[in-house]
């Protein structure tokens, strides 16, 4: 369960500590992703190093690939994956939006074909409560309904409807031993629709509380709102989880704003592309101007890949397709990722996060669409 231990006195970032079957995690924090049971590109040696507290999985994928007969007859995905501290599952939910072409949503759950061919395979809140069951994931998520950001009011307000029936019956559901499950608030960039969702998934009483329906491809301004929209109407002693999201500067600014966990894919998937997280911003390795660079990614940093390369050779692996080239950027995004969560931890218990907000967002310079989506956001006003 969840313990609040401070509370900040310039913003609402909060300090706190979860208590799961698998160990204790302490909050803020950001979690890895390892959708189909690995993080990509990154072994669990190299993620306990980095002082990796909990890992996520994802019930849609790993019940297709390997299936739950093999999990099961390997005791259970912590043992399947080698992996010795807490996981939380995904429900399936955000397959919702991320696979529409190929599902269909009904009244008692979701109709998916398979990704790989076709196959048919209904998802619904029973369903991904009995995979999670079997998976044996220290944190279950309630089966809910991730509409597009620019999904028309209707469809916004019946996606409501059905999260919030869905999770009334995943509450119902028996767990693994000492499992937690989390609802999810979803509502757009509806206020009314927010907070309606939220006070519902209070009253059922549930462990935790996500705020879904960000990360669908919304501005950043409209994903803040979002989440200024829900905090508020969630219990101040229980965990709240920004699904999907973010890049450095946004987890700083959702701490600020009241979010205590984070799990996004960015680090490794921009990592596979040739870029690298900075403190100052996002940086293409891949570019003439690193070709003579002999410096580390980052003056610094302690992860192995600047203790051991420079930019210039990460650069040329990177152009000649070297798996090491991709290997050491998810290395080094990972830990940048893990490490500033453990300092902004050190900064609310010292009680100094507001100066470390502003220093570190004055600093860091967001990519040139997030500056015109900032800017788009000032022109509505």
């Amino acid at each position: 369960m969840f313990e609040l231990l401070k509370a900040d006195t310039q913003t609402q970032a909060r300090l706190g500590r979860l208590t799961t079957v698998h160990g204790v995690v302490e909050t803020p924090v950001y979690m890895p992703v390892g959708t189909q049971g690995s993080v990509k590109a990154m072994d669990p040696r190299e993620l306990e190093e980095m002082g990796t507290q909990i890992i996520l999985g994802n019930t849609y994928h790993l019940n297709i690939r390997p299936g739950l007969d093999i999990i099961r007859a390997a005791g259970g995905l912590h043992r399947f994956i080698s992996w010795p501290k807490p996981i939380l599952t995904d429900s399936g939910g955000f397959q919702v939006f991320s696979l529409a072409k190929i599902r269909k949503i009904k009244a008692h759950g979701v109709e998916f074909r398979s990704h790989l061919d076709g196959t048919p395979l209904f998802l619904g809140p029973r369903e991904a409560m009995a995979i999670q069951r079997a998976l044996g994931s220290d944190i279950a998520m309630a089966f809910d309904e991730c509409p597009p950001h620019d999904a028309p009011a209707r469809e916004q307000r019946l996606a409501v409807e059905r999260t919030l029936r869905w999770a009334a019956e995943c509450r119902e559901q028996p767990r693994a031993e000492g499992q937690l499950v989390f609802g999810i608030v979803q509502g757009g960039s509806n206020a009314a629709l927010r907070e309606e969702c939220a006070k519902a998934l209070v009253a059922l009483q549930f462990d935790g509380y996500a705020i879904g329906g960000v990360s669908v491809g919304e501005p950043e301004p409209e994903m803040m709102r979002a989440v200024e929209m829900t905090t508020p109407h969630l219990p101040a002693r229980q965990v709240r989880y920004a699904m999907g999201l973010g890049t450095p500067a946004q987890m700083v600014e959702l701490i600020a704003r009241g979010v205590d966990m984070f799990d996004c894919v960015l680090p490794t998937r921009v990592a596979r592309n040739g870029t690298a997280y900075t403190r100052r911003g996002a940086i293409s390795l891949k570019g003439g101007a690193f070709k003579a660079d002999f410096g580390p990614i980052e003056a610094g940093c302690d992860c192995f890949a600047c203790r051991r390369f420079t930019r210039a050779y990460l650069r040329h692996l990177l152009n000649v397709n070297e798996i090491l080239g991709l290997r050491m950027l998810s290395v080094h995004n990972s830990h940048l990722y893990l490490k500033l969560l453990a300092d902004v931890r050190a900064a609310l218990a010292q009680g100094t996060f507001a100066e470390f907000r502003r220093e570190f967002i004055a600093n860091y310079v967001p990519t040139r669409r997030v500056l015109s989506q900032r800017e788009a956001a000032k022109l509505e006003r």
